[in-house]
């Protein structure tokens, strides 16, 4: 698959999940419901309903204090998305459109974990965000 869209889906799922726990979490619903419903239709419903099931374990997560759910449910739903993609590359317009639309609306990221391990002659550069290099 072109990692292009691999990085499209994990984007769409991690913009989704941290919606789903916010005032905008209707509209990134129907959002995603659209798109299914566009890509395979039989599923859309289910679709739904499994959005409004990772929204109550999102909620029941931020009550009990867990905050490994979140992530955990991001890899789901960027699984899900990855293999819509896959099946229906037509689509990527539409969720690309949907994202941009959405991430506006989704709350901030506060934290970033980063591990690394290099030997020998290895480097490596890592980013929180964007990364730039200037090889004068």
């Amino acid at each position: 698959m072109d990692p292009e869209m691999v990085a499209l889906a994990g984007t769409a799922g991690t913009t989704l999940v941290g919606l789903l726990t916010t005032e905008a979490w209707q509209r990134a619903r129907d959002g995603v419901t659209a798109l299914w419903r566009r890509a395979e239709p039989a599923r859309a419903d289910a679709i739904s309903a499994e959005l409004e099931v990772t929204r109550a374990d999102l909620l029941a997560a931020q009550t009990d204090g867990d905050t490994e759910s979140p992530a955990e449910l991001g890899a789901e739903w960027q699984g899900r998305i990855r293999r819509l993609l896959a099946t229906h590359p037509e689509e990527a317009r539409a969720l690309r459109a949907l994202v941009d639309e959405l991430r506006p609306l989704a709350p901030e990221i506060t934290s970033v974990t980063q591990h690394a391990t290099a030997s020998g002659h290895a480097r490596v550069y890592q980013a929180g965000r964007d990364q730039h290099f200037d090889n004068r």
